[in-house]
């Protein structure tokens, strides 16, 4: 709540989880790490978010490197990147551009060098960088014009990070501006876009949707504590104390409802995520198209759940307390913007559409997308 308030960065917290292995959770036992299931991931990440909601978002871009590390063969540069997870390196997110950036364009490019490449661009709501030791930057490369993915460390001069990010919520993830000036990016660490692991719009996804499980378990906890502490009362309510009035008790009941709600489509979603997974291995592309097909489409009800009920639930909060509690030293309108920030992630709109698309029309959820500037069409025409 203090540096909600304050606008104070959580470095201390983000060591904390380093220092407890957080980051390498995913990574299995036998290469020296917990090797849990994603939904024991996402189950942990709610949990974590109910605490702080910028904590998971800042280690979304994290998470979905290791998970791509998860899919790829067995190999000794897989092994590297395991181990530097397991001795509490991070990666931050480097993928969307603001600006003059065409739609399906990207203005950030990789030049070969004699033993490795130089990186240069700018992104923003660049998440998790500033906690990073490494950034996940998806580039072009000059000499091919293929789409690719540059893991670039963070520990050089020529990566700068700025913390401007200024929305009215989730303002503690690190999402704000960095800058690549010829940055060297290792001959080993650039990796073809195509070769992502499959479920990664999915699985980004499922970090909002902890988030906001989170978010809605902090909801129904602050409700109900400041219900039971509260000693002011309504000339006009129905008991002589908060907690005893039949009309406050159902709030707090409702909101408790739309936080477990949220949470239980939050752990049903997980497990198709869990069987995409499980299926990546396989040689069976019908299969395999099955089960990304269903986690995306999961996420995507899901989101629409969610996305309408914690901002509900962080609104309902004020029906069960009084005006003080509306105080900035309280900080309780954090609720609601954080979760309203996060809702709007992946517009909510087209993702009630692509469900509604694939249960009417068998069409797959859009899987992979990219935002930019339109594109002026071309005009055709007798010259003047």
């Amino acid at each position: 709540m203090a540096r909600e308030r304050d606008r104070a960065l959580p470095h201390e917290p983000i060591t904390w989880l380093k220092e407890a292995g957080f980051g390498a959770l995913r990574i299995p036992r036998d290469k020296g790490s917990w090797g849990v299931s994603l939904p024991q991931l996402f189950g942990l990440l709610s949990e974590l978010a109910e605490a702080d909601a910028n904590l998971p978002q800042a280690l979304r871009g994290h998470f979905a490197f290791v998970e791509d590390r998860l899919n790829q063969p067995d190999s000794a540069e897989r092994d590297r990147w395991f181990g530097r997870f397991v001795e509490g390196d991070l990666v931050g997110n480097g993928w969307t551009e603001i600006g003059p950036v065409a739609l399906g364009d990207v203005n950030t490019r990789v030049t070969p060098l004699e033993r490795g490449w130089s990186l240069s661009g700018e992104k923003f709501y660049s998440t998790g960088t500033l906690f990073a030791d490494w950034i996940d930057v998806f580039a072009r490369r000059n000499d091919t014009q293929g789409d690719v993915i540059a893991l670039v460390s963070t520990h050089q001069p020529s990566v700068q990070r700025e913390d401007d990010w200024d929305g009215f919520g989730q303002r503690l993830t690190g999402s704000g501006t960095t800058r690549f000036n010829e940055a060297f990016v290792e001959q080993a660490h650039l990796f073809d876009f195509a070769d992502r692991f499959r479920y990664q719009t999915s699985f980004y996804q499922h970090v909002l949707l902890a988030s906001l499980a989170g978010i809605g378990r902090a909801v129904a906890r602050d409700a109900t504590q400041g219900v039971r502490a509260r000693s002011r009362m309504y000339s006009h309510g129905n008991a002589s104390v908060s907690r005893q009035d039949a009309q406050v008790l159902q709030v707090v009941g409702e909101i408790s409802s739309l936080a477990f709600a949220v949470e239980a489509t939050l752990l049903r979603a997980t497990h198709s995520l869990q069987e995409a997974y499980e299926a990546h291995t396989s040689d069976d592309e019908t299969l395999l198209t099955e089960c990304n097909v269903l986690a995306e489409a999961e996420a995507g009800q899901a989101q629409v759940m969610a996305s309408e009920l914690v901002p509900r639930a962080a609104t309902l909060l004020f029906n069960a307390l009084g005006a003080s509690d509306t105080r900035l030293s309280k900080a309780l309108d954090r609720h609601w913007r954080n979760a309203r920030t996060l809702a709007s992630h992946n517009p909510v709109i087209y993702k009630a559409r692509d469900v509604g698309n694939w249960r009417v029309n068998g069409v797959p959820p859009t899987s992979v997308w990219q935002i930019g500037n339109a594109r002026e069409p071309e005009r055709h025409g007798a010259r003047a």
